[in-house]
């Protein structure tokens, strides 16, 4: 449940005036567009603000995954956690700007997931299942029906794998979506066939942002989406609506203010030629429809409904005339007309009532007594009601299969609607196959019907927070993770948050582990012999899994949680951590600093008050993933680290991107560039054979011997943002590349600088850590090494 604050601030965001002049602009145009993407952010905003305020199309963004392969510069949520995060800021991005979103994955464990990146689109179709990629694209094209479809990339050499095979996906759905044979499973579900009237390229290059970097030129220019004067409601300019929406996308550091706002974008009409506006030979206004009065009736009545704004009662008076306008064309005009242009009618009527709403200034608000509530639960849905100019108002709960249906209520002020949820209901997370800008959305939301002049109206209402299905048995292990350097003895305490009694819990032990009560706690003994490896024990409370619930809470998404089974780990190998005194200076994007102190370093976490004391008491210094771009503090105390390094001290690197506050000559030690666009400096096959290029240097030779073989089974990629240039003092350690392209040698680098050392490191080393990479932690270990 929000905090009264919370509320207010969602209410200060929803002023009556903007809300009703927006909810009217969506009445000037029948047409849809869908931008297509394969990530949140790939979306293009500041065209889509266009084309829906001042076009007043329908917008839907298509997204075939949820992001949960990319990079966090907010926090420590990973893979399902950041894919769960990426879906609400995507979700928020579309809100933003009055757009619908279809997903085609759904998560970390659907094939249709962000599995790093890709230089091939081919090779992505493939992992995702090309004809399940096709066959979900296709299934949005007939549930959503654009009349225009435009892929954000182009699918050429240079740009993301990803990418491309959503450009692939695009096109080749366009045709099977018009086809009645191709996947006759669709009209059981009530999808009828659909044409896309026009399938447009982008006319720009996609290698002008520092990531990728097309190879061949964009198509020419044959239309053109020009942005004329602002938005109406707010004065704003539609691409810097765009990028208000674009800075929901915070973990992916997007949202930039971009002065003077960019005004006009061009795309290429694919079999078509040079034409005036993109809407050439579409319907523009409901009258194109059809040949009915009505229609063109209805079409005047919007007119009148924005000539009359803010005229309440003129607007829900003219609204109303449109509404019984189409009613009558609906039920009048032929079965041909309405096969290809009924679904447009449909979508009127409730943009209308929704619009007629938003004049009475009707105010609904619906939250729960609690979001999570394990199966067999209940929960109370409590509706606030500030009926404005309507007469009456009933709300009927719209519940999905996780809960039991519940009858409609007739609400003055206020109701509290009990809900349950059913005994054999799924826990899942947060990844809904949509998301509509007309609300409905989430496991529970609301169906309010209103009378206003004498009509009932009715519109859709969304929880305050999503409702999700809780574990029944939620628990955390304190630690969840053990890393073992062989040979190991002994008893490691391990506690349960909240408390377990010992005789409830369930763990499978492998040979050479054991699971003994030590108080109210437990202990894992480990016996000598115990074989090198990861083990993974999955827990179970009185015979049931157990789940970690990790919750995700951010001021620009709100409260939400990723849920996954817990397990008992174990990280058993060889490995010798040395003797050394440690500082880290996070940035809020690993859980380096958290694997140190696992692997028994003895490490000192540097905030901002220790980060400006002495810095002689430390051996070794790493810097954590992107922290120069988010630690202010670094950046001022980057000359005294460059002492410390002359004076004998070790400073460690890790991998950065060039706009994370790097500047090539006064960041590191000595000069050294980071490689850009990330595309051309990076390897992404996590089993690319690696090259030692000095075999006996010291990171290589203690105290664990590095070896080819501790590049064995990585993990989505070996690393990027590899170093370009680097001045003559730095060593280039290892030699990589892709198949078929040059080896790159800036991913290990080190320099003897004074009596002290720099070495910097592009090797997703952080993600190995994550994932129980054996070598990684071997890696690790040797870089911290003393000067």
């Amino acid at each position: 449940m929000l905090t009264d604050r919370q509320r207010l601030r969602h209410e200060a965001a929803k002023p009556y005036l903007v809300t009703l002049r927006h909810a009217l602009g969506r009445l000037g145009s029948p047409l849809t567009v869908m931008n297509t993407g394969a990530h949140p952010d790939d979306e293009q905003n500041e065209m889509l603000a266009t084309l829906r305020h001042q076009y007043g199309m329908r917008i839907v963004i298509a997204c075939s995954t949820r992001g949960e392969g990319g990079q966090n510069t907010l926090g420590p949520e990973r893979g399902g956690a950041l894919g769960v995060m990426r879906s609400r800021e995507m979700e928020e991005a579309a809100r933003a700007i009055d757009a619908d979103v279809a997903w085609l994955g759904h998560g970390p464990d659907d094939p249709v997931h962000d599995f790093g990146f890709s230089k091939s689109g081919p090779d992505t179709l493939a992992r995702w299942g090309r004809d399940r990629t096709i066959e979900r694209l296709v299934r949005a094209y007939r549930q959503f029906r654009p009349d225009i479809v435009i892929p954000t990339f182009l699918d050429v050499p240079g740009q993301h794998g990803h990418h491309r095979a959503m450009t692939q996906a695009a096109e080749i759905a366009l045709a099977l979506a018009a086809d009645a044979t191709a996947y006759p499973e669709h009209a059981a579900e009530g999808l009828k066939p659909w044409r896309v009237a026009k399938y447009y390229l982008p006319a720009w290059t996609g290698g002008e942002n520092g990531y990728y970097d097309d190879e061949v030129p964009p198509p020419p220019a044959t239309s053109n989406v020009r942005a004329l004067g602002s938005d109406a409601a707010t004065g704003l300019a539609y691409a810097r609506m765009g990028e208000i929406s674009r800075a929901y996308h915070a973990s992916q550091n997007m949202g930039h203010w971009i002065h003077p706002p960019v005004t006009s974008w061009d795309l290429h009409l694919v079999g078509g030629s040079s034409e005036a506006e993109v809407t050439a030979g579409l319907p523009t206004k409901l009258a194109d429809l059809g040949d009915h009065p009505a229609l063109a009736e209805a079409d005047a009545s919007f007119a009148e409904a924005l000539a009359a704004f803010p005229n309440a009662a003129a607007v829900i008076e003219t609204l109303l005339s449109a509404r019984a306008a189409i009613a009558r064309a609906q039920a009048e005009l032929g079965d041909d007309i309405l096969n290809l242009h009924g679904h447009r009618l449909a979508r009127k009527q409730s943009e209308i009532d929704a619009a007629i709403a938003a004049a009475a200034n009707i105010r609904v608000m619906a939250s729960l007594s609690s979001a999570n509530v394990v199966p067999g639960g209940s929960f109370d849905l409590m509706v606030e009601v500030e009926p404005g100019l309507a007469d009456s108002i009933s709300v009927t709960p719209i519940t999905g299969e996780a809960l039991h249906s519940a009858s409609s209520v007739t609400v003055e002020t206020g109701a509290r609607i009990a809900l349950s949820v059913r005994s054999d209901a799924k826990v899942t997370n947060a990844f809904a196959p949509d998301w509509l800008s007309l609300g409905g959305n989430g496991a529970v939301s609301l169906a309010v019907t209103a009378h206003v002049a004498g009509a009932a109206v009715t519109f859709h209402v969304d929880t305050e927070e999503p409702f999700q299905v809780a574990p029944p048995h939620p628990l955390r292990l304190s630690p969840e993770t053990l890393i073992l350097p062989l040979p190991a003895t002994g008893a490691h305490r391990i506690a349960t948050k909240p408390h377990i009694a010992a005789d409830r819990l369930g763990l499978d032990m492998p040979a050479g582990l054991a699971v003994e009560r030590q108080g109210d706690d437990l202990a894992l003994v480990v016996s000598a012999g115990l074989a090198p490896g990861r083990y993974a024990m999955p827990v179970t409370v009185d015979g049931a899994p157990a789940h970690v619930v990790a919750p995700i809470d951010y001021p620009h998404i709100g409260g939400t949680r990723f849920v996954r089974p817990l397990t008992l780990d174990v990280l058993a190998l060889d490995l010798v951590v040395p003797k050394t005194r440690i500082g880290y200076i996070g940035g809020g994007s690993d859980r380096v600093g958290h694997w140190l102190e696992r692997m028994g370093a003895d490490v000192t976490m540097l905030d901002t008050e220790a980060l400006a004391g002495p810095l002689d008491g430390f051996d070794t210094i790493v810097i954590g993933t992107f922290a120069f771009g988010s630690r202010p503090d670094l950046a001022a105390a980057t000359a005294r680290l460059h002492d410390w390094v002359k004076q004998g001290g070790h400073l460690v690197t890790l991998y950065h991107r060039p706009s994370d506050g790097w500047s090539p000559d006064t960041t590191p030690p000595r000069r050294l560039v980071i490689g850009s666009p990330s595309l051309r400096w990076r390897v992404t096959n996590p089993a690319a054979e690696v090259t030692l290029l000095a075999p006996s240097h010291s990171l290589f030779v203690g105290p664990n011997r590095i070896t080819a073989e501790d590049f064995a089974g990585w993990d989505k990629e070996r690393g990027l943002y590899f170093a370009s240039d680097w001045d003559g003092a730095y060593v280039p350690l290892l030699a990589m590349s892709d198949a078929g392209e040059a080896p790159l040698t800036g991913s290990l680098l080190s320099a003897e600088i004074g009596k002290g050392r720099h070495t910097h490191t592009s090797l997703v080393l952080h993600h190995q850590l994550d994932k129980l990479v054996p070598g990684a932690f071997r890696i690790m270990a040797n870089l911290l090494q003393k000067a």
